[in-house]
């Protein structure tokens, strides 16, 4: 196990407007395991004593200490691990030259039984399923398939209808749509809704996201070549409205993509990863000519340094969440580098730091600024990032799974002076020359 405290210039420093304070924020970051069996995790209470436990991979740690495993699903796999002298050893988990089964994990109470269940998305083109918590029962949870096939790198599991109720959104069999939950029959397969042409989707396709972009009040679906509207009744297909959030063979589609007021002028903008095996975040400013929507590229970072006006670059953008961290009334983007996404020869700079960083969303007179603050340098995301109040406290936390294992960043807040607040401020590097 892993524990450390990120240091004061790497953690995040703010002011608090309304009180006046100084604050810095840092992260506490807890390793549950080295072991590679998921590239995701999440966090819910399933044992009902009031803490929030993580789930990642077959297991779930209690809370709030992490420190005691359970089995929820089978843990057999293994793998080979070539040591220092040459010998091989079997190792337990997945090994990290190559895949796993298990991409997402999400929570909620599928059956109304007042128990949290665990849903698991596996490997791009296989079955969506969930797992029945026994509610204090011993053994194995059950399992139940949600969707046969989840095709895309970036499904979601959110509430695309509107009606309360999340959905599985995301491609299956060639169509972009969404699998909605019978309440009535919740063991049974979810109900499909196609709301694209079979286009032939893929099922590795890159770059996926929901969020209402033309401000009708409905939620659209976002994909690196455009957006699908939601019609006012529901309909087979929804309208296509082309655009490309990236370019071609250079820029092959990001991860999770969002709809955001970020510029505060009233209308959602688009934030995306520009290729999660390469290089790039960036968000698109909505502009409009009378009721044709089209978008503004602004580049927050980029291939190189010189790219971002703080000087950070890393790549395999693979997870991307949007929270208010810093409890400003602004949400910002949290990313950061899946280390080994194609093992240690594949991708760009497979073998750089594990990074996972914030980026403050800042308005002002000259536009929108994103600064940059390190959360850890030896964990990275997986292809799912996971941000949320999993201590409960004023701040949110932020929990990973990937090939380096399975992480926890606990989110600490620290009243300082304002000398040590202004040191502490990361710098463009036009002020550091």
């Amino acid at each position: 196990m892993r524990t450390l405290c990120a240091s004061l210039a790497a953690g995040l420093a703010i002011v608090n407007l309304q009180s006046g304070e100084h604050l810095i924020h840092s992260f506490e970051t807890q390793q549950l395991t080295d072991e590679f069996w998921a590239e995701g995790a999440n966090f819910g209470d399933f044992n009902g004593d009031g803490a929030n436990d993580i789930v990642a991979g077959p297991f779930w740690w209690e809370g709030p200490s992490f420190e005691k495993r359970h089995e929820y699903a089978p843990a057999t796999q293994t793998s080979k691990r070539k040591q220092d002298n040459g010998s091989e050893k079997t190792v337990k988990g997945y090994d990290p030259h190559g895949y796993s089964g298990n991409f997402f994990a999400f929570t909620g109470d599928f059956n109304r039984d007042d128990a949290t269940d665990i849903l698991i998305f596996g490997f791009p083109g296989e079955a969506s399923v969930w797992y029945e918590n026994p509610k204090g029962g011993s053994g194995h949870w059950k399992r139940h398939v949600m969707l046969e096939v989840t095709d895309n790198e970036s499904p979601a599991f959110v509430d695309i209808t509107g009606d309360g109720q999340r959905e599985v959104v995301c491609s299956s069999k060639g169509f972009y749509g969404y699998a909605e939950l019978d309440p009535k029959n919740p063991t049974a397969l979810w109900t499909w809704h196609n709301i694209s042409p079979n286009n032939n989707y893929h099922k590795y396709t890159h770059g996926m996201g929901v969020g209402d972009v033309n401000g009708d009040g409905r939620a659209d679906l976002l994909e690196k070549d455009g957006w699908w509207e939601q019609p006012a009744e529901r309909g087979p297909v929804w309208k296509h409205h082309p655009y490309k959030f990236s370019r071609g063979d250079a820029e092959p589609g990001g991860s999770q993509m969002f709809a955001y007021d970020v510029d505060g002028d009233g209308d959602n903008d688009v934030i995306s990863a520009l290729a999660a095996h390469g290089y790039g975040l960036a968000w698109f400013e909505q502009v409009r000519e009378g009721n044709k929507i089209d978008f503004k590229r602004h580049l927050i970072m980029g291939s190189t340094p010189e790219e971002n006006r703080y000087g950070v670059k890393f790549s395999q953008l693979h997870a991307v969440d949007l929270v208010d961290m810093d409890n400003d009334g602004l949400k910002d983007i949290i990313t950061g580098k899946r280390w080994w996404a194609h093992g240690p020869g594949g991708d760009a700079e497979p073998n750089a730091a594990a990074v996972i960083y914030w980026f403050k969303t800042v308005r002002g007179k000259e536009g929108v600024d994103f600064v940059p603050h390190l959360i850890d340098d030896n964990s990275g995301v997986g292809t799912q990032v996971v941000v949320g109040k999993i201590n409960k406290d004023s701040h949110p936390d932020v929990v990973v799974g990937n090939k380096r294992g399975v992480f926890v960043h606990l989110h600490k807040v620290k009243k300082v002076s304002e000398g040590e607040y202004r040191k502490a401020q990361p710098k463009p590097v036009a002020e550091k020359r």
